[in-house]
């Protein structure tokens, strides 16, 4: 069997918000390439992009917007080559001031082949 599932679905998750969280960007790219398909999509109510320099982008765009705030993973439901979890966006230790839900699918190489996302909670809403 290709597909990944389980345990390795939770550490994908894990891993992709390290890449929000993560601030250095040649470090972030590096987790990029590593994570996400050549041609991987991202999807949120406020983007839509194809391949990694999108991906890369839209992540820098978030942590320029948000910084000082840091990603934390909730609860994650994985089956076959796909993971939903919800995630919090907030100061360390502090109430979350974003909420949101992902749903991951993994490709056939167990890189990130799209990343559907939902945001729960925003400021201001």
């Amino acid at each position: 069997m290709n597909a990944i599932q389980g345990n390795d679905l939770r550490q994908l998750a894990e891993r992709y918000l390290a890449t929000w969280n993560e601030t250095d960007p040649a470090a972030r790219r590096k987790l990029i390439d590593e994570l996400w398909s050549e041609d991987g999509g991202y999807t949120d109510p406020l983007a839509a992009v194809t391949g990694r320099d999108g991906i890369d982008a839209v992540i820098a765009a978030a942590q320029g917007q948000f910084a000082g705030l840091e990603f934390t993973l909730g609860p994650v439901d994985a089956h076959h080559d796909i993971a939903r979890f919800t995630w919090n966006l907030g100061p360390a230790g502090a109430e979350p001031l974003v909420v949101g839900f992902d749903v991951l699918v993994a490709g056939p190489d167990g890189r990130i082949a799209s990343v559907y996302g939902f945001l729960d909670r925003v400021p201001g809403a």
